[in-house]
């Protein structure tokens, strides 16, 4: 029994990730449009219609702007918090309201927590999906973190994680300062140098695979991404890293194995439950 993490894409033109179980198979994030998801879950022998639900962090383009195409395409139940709903025009007989914290069940075998992070003009969660004991972070789109994030995220066996930006690329590109200023303040994004100390921060034992996602076509290169990240994580890391870009499915991670239920790793108390299927 083993959960699944695709990205079908990552990157400013487009991010979603597949989370398949025995029992579900869902979207983090939807924001490419109907035909290029055809395409991309294809070559993973998929059809939208195989999907079970989307889950959508925020309701940037980039990442939501093709979550009412799978409503009105497939009839694909989409699930976002009020703000992000109302933003993307969701049709509300498709849409499932979830507040921060709150722990959304899908199937059997499928949890998923949405915690909050810090990004200008959103609302912004990054999502912690639990399958058979074993937790996997999907965070995108944050210029610093919190305590709150780091506890959810710490000892999780797979985490993704945007490492958009080098910093002397950035500051030494074309961009007018009012972007770079953007980009690099609070509510921006990580660069390589942040993404290393906070994977430094929640990184453990359990911890076996990292994907760096939503690398910055000018301002970034995927060398620069890992051995920046990795300087900072070589004394608490020695699993599989890699890379997702925006031409993808590349690569899966595979996490999860047989555990008896009572050895299951307590997952967050929630404001509300959601019974998707």
């Amino acid at each position: 029994m083993t959960m699944t993490i695709t990205h079908l894409g990552t990157g400013s033109r487009g991010n979603s990730t597949l989370l398949e179980t025995p029992k579900a198979r869902v979207l983090i994030d939807q924001g490419f449009s109907g035909a290029q998801l055809q395409k991309r879950l294809a070559r993973l022998n998929l059809t939208p219609e195989d999907i079970d639900c989307v889950f959508i962090s925020h309701h940037h383009g980039d990442h939501g702007g093709g979550a009412r195409v799978m409503q009105t395409r497939w009839n694909t139940p989409v699930l976002a918090n009020e703000r992000t709903a109302l933003e993307l025009d969701l049709l509300p007989p498709l849409t499932t309201h979830f507040a921060a914290l709150d722990l959304i069940r899908v199937g059997d075998d499928l949890s998923v927590l949405p915690v909050p992070v810090p990004h200008a003009g959103s609302d912004n969660v990054a999502f912690v999906a639990s399958h058979n004991g074993e937790r996997a972070a999907i965070i995108t789109d944050l210029g610093s973190w919190t305590d709150e994030l780091v506890t959810h995220v710490r000892g999780c066996e797979h985490i993704s994680i945007e490492a958009n930006y080098d910093e002397k690329k950035l500051l030494g590109g074309p961009y007018p300062y009012s972007l770079k200023d953007r980009i690099s303040g609070r509510g921006g994004h990580l660069s390589n140098d942040q993404t290393g100390q906070f994977l430094a921060e929640v990184c453990t034992d359990a911890t076996r695979t990292i994907v760096l996602t939503h690398l910055s076509q000018k301002n970034n290169r995927p060398h620069l991404a890992e051995s920046t990240v990795l300087y900072h994580i070589a004394d608490v890391f020695t699993g599989d890293m890699k890379i997702s870009e925006q031409d993808g499915p590349d690569f899966s991670h595979y996490i999860g194995q047989p555990t008896p239920p009572e050895n299951e790793k307590p997952l967050p108390k929630s404001a509300s439950l959601h019974d998707l299927r």
